[in-house]
């Protein structure tokens, strides 16, 4: 386990440098007093600078790699190393990893050959990253010789290692492994065993190399996304980085999720975004200061340091354009340390995570992110679990649609319960291996509906929000039947589902009023509310905010008490942190709705849509309801040091109000 003592910096930036060797002068304009002066403008206070680029060249006096052929000054890396040590700027140092186009040319041998299309696997005459495969241990070991290398001669803090996937590979070496190991090689889920297996011998083999050799340098391994897949596998890590470029294909819901994940597992986290308008790579492409203003106060709102992506000019300029945007957002985040460090969220409510149960490498998990997507637009406080979490210490678990429950987690569960614990299900979720929920939900499972889509008719009283109506669920329900349960919504069938042979307007039938309900559609029982469709996934798909609305009714009925409420629209986002040691809590409130521009950006082999934030009015009044333990004693603004009124509600409730709210507030509650 690497030592890490060290806390990350606040304030980073992650310098690309990818750089052909077809382009001439690489760094020959370098200017080291106006590189570190531009940042220091900036308030950057780390700089995480490049060894070895995805085009495989060097940029020192490497005897383990090769320099880049055009490389004006021998030692580019030792130059900025230099510069910003001496001006008390960190800079962790990149290393390639995977994508390395020299020795993809070199060492054919090493390519991915993947087993089914992949971008990660190119052919010959695409313009593109040649993968390679960590099966080799040749190419482990210089690995391994070149970080040495580099930890000796410059003495970083840390190393980042780019580019350590899943590449479903069946090269010739994976084959062999697949084969010594028992895995069918022609199954996907089997791929991706031998792939995880390769990439935790890598990360193990190299990280404890490194810890024998300097311990106390920071190590992480980055594959664009932090997998849910429990504490074990973040062994190997010395810290945590969240590369998530909401620009960049990310989207701006995928950054609160995984930060709230990584919150959990007792690692120093730092979170990406970038300056770029669209991605990683782009010249001459720039950010709204309001965009990165907001980007970075939600990381830290979220326990998180701050990191802002940019990419040095081959020549070795930097751009004062970049830094001119990214001032801004770095002198407010200055302002708030002092009341971040230490910092802890406060979340009364869990997701269990689908993708620790069902994901195949995938950053985008529907029900994850639809469970994610609906908290946040309510502004409840909560974490992201995976399967081997304690429960102890939330009011609330949500198992998102498809979370199986059996053995130990039954168990674990149960005795969840028994403690006064509560839980939401929908769709699949809790069911044991006969398919029939193994929770005392008050319903049995008899099956799925016929009808998709089919219809929500809620019972009287259940959400003033919610339509006396049937509204119309984009999905298929189980059909259930109630053995106890209180029911709050029944399922309504249409007249039939649309075919050829029988069909009825422009999308669907409508509701038929004459037939008789489906089955219950959402119950409550011993503190377990049931959703029959998979209404996280479905939400993610389709928005209807109703189904958000049915979902924050049961919440209602599930938590005695919120312990925050705000008057936020649901564009907000709020979350409360505790500083123990400085005796206080700190309530963070944002506005910044991002809105889709781009409606065809390039992305692999198709395209994608973009959201953004160009400009951000700001709003008030906003109220905001919190729950403490103590009384405050003293409740003021962050930044201005503005005193503000706190009105007790009852023995633990009290209310703020903001005037105005422009981008971020950040609220202190003193106590003691």
């Amino acid at each position: 386990m690497p030592n890490t003592n060290k806390p990350l910096r606040y304030r980073q930036i992650h310098l690309d440098f990818h750089t052909s060797e077809h382009i001439p002068g690489v760094g020959s304009a370098f200017d080291a007093d106006d590189f570190v002066e531009t940042f220091k403008a900036a308030n950057v206070d780390s700089v995480t600078v490049f060894a070895k680029c995805h085009h495989g060249w060097s940029y020192y006096p490497t005897k383990v790699g090769a320099p880049h052929p055009n490389l004006s000054r021998p030692d580019l890396l030792g130059d900025m190393t230099t510069a910003l040590k001496a001006a008390d700027i960190e800079c962790p140092v990149y290393i390639s990893v995977q994508w390395d186009e020299r020795n993809a040319r070199l060492h054919p041998e090493w390519r991915v050959r993947s087993g089914a299309k992949s971008r990660l696997d190119p052919h010959q005459l695409q313009a593109g990253w040649h993968t390679l495969c960590l099966n080799h241990k040749a190419y482990r070991e210089e690995l391994l010789e070149q970080a040495r290398e580099v930890a000796r001669a410059y003495e970083p803090p840390g190393l980042f290692f780019d580019i350590v996937l899943a590449t479903d590979c069946v090269c010739q070496a994976c084959m062999d492994t697949m084969a010594s190991a028992g895995l069918d090689p022609e199954k996907p889920e089997h791929r991706l065993i031998n792939d995880e297996r390769v990439n935790e011998l890598f990360r193990t083999e190299m990280s404890a190399a490194l810890d024998a050799e300097f311990p106390g340098l920071r190590v992480f391994y980055n594959c664009g996304h932090i997998h849910k897949q429990g504490r074990k596998r973040f062994a190997p890590y010395g810290h945590l980085e969240l590369e998530s470029l909401p620009t960049g294909g990310w989207g701006y819901d995928h950054f609160p999720s995984s930060a709230r994940y990584a919150a959990t597992l007792g690692l120093d986290y730092v979170a990406h975004t970038g300056k770029f308008h669209t991605s990683w790579g782009e010249f001459g492409g720039f950010k709204h200061p309001h965009a990165l203003e907001y980007e970075t106060a939600q990381m830290v709102a979220l326990g998180s340091k701050c990191l802002v992506g940019d990419q040095l000019h081959p020549n070795g300029t930097i751009n004062p354009d970049t830094y001119a945007s990214i001032a801004p957002a770095y002198a407010r985040i200055a302002r708030l340390e002092p009341y971040l460090e230490g910092a802890r969220q406060v979340s009364q409510i869990a997701i269990l995570s689908s993708e620790f149960f069902n994901s195949e490498g995938d950053r985008n998990v529907a029900p994850d992110d639809g469970a994610a997507q609906m908290l946040l637009e309510m502004q409840l406080p909560f974490d992201v679990i995976d399967g081997m979490a304690d429960f102890s210490s939330y009011d609330l678990v949500i198992l998102p649609d498809d979370i199986p429950v059996d053995g130990d987690l039954k168990m674990r569960l149960e005795r969840f319960l028994a403690n006064g614990g509560a839980l939401l299900l929908s769709g699949n979720s809790g069911q044991d291996a006969d398919g029939q929920l193994s929770l005392p939900a008050g319903v049995q499972i008899a099956g799925d509906t016929v009808f998709e889509p089919s219809y929500i008719q809620t019972m009287p009283g259940l959400g003033a929000s919610l339509t006396q109506t049937p509204f119309v669920v984009y999905g298929r329900a189980l059909r259930v039947e109630t053995t106890g349960a209180e029911v709050l919504a029944e399922c309504v069938p249409p007249y039939f589902n649309r075919t050829y042979a029988h069909f009825s307007s422009h999308q669907h039938a409508p509701d038929n009023p004459d037939a008789p309900a489906i089955g219950p559609a959402v119950t409550l029982h011993n503190r377990i509310g049931y959703i029959a469709f998979p209404i996280f996934e479905i939400y993610h798909r389709v928005g209807q905010p109703l189904y958000r609305k049915l979902v924050e009714a049961v919440l209602d009925r599930l938590l005695t008490r919120q312990v925050l409420r705000t008057t936020l629209p649901t564009s907000g986002r709020a979350s409360l942190a505790h500083q123990p040691d400085r005796s206080r809590y700190i309530l963070h409130m944002l506005y910044g709705p991002p809105q889709v521009r781009g409606k065809s950006v390039p992305h692999g082999e198709g395209t994608r849509v973009m959201e953004m934030i160009e400009d951000i009015p700001p709003i008030g009044p906003i109220s905001a309801d919190v729950v403490l333990p103590v009384r405050p004693t003293r409740v003021y603004d962050a930044i201005s040091g503005a005193e503000l009124e706190l009105v007790a509600l009852d023995d633990d409730a009290y209310r703020i109000t903001l005037d105005r709210l422009h981008i971020h507030a950040a609220v202190v509650l003193e106590y003691g």
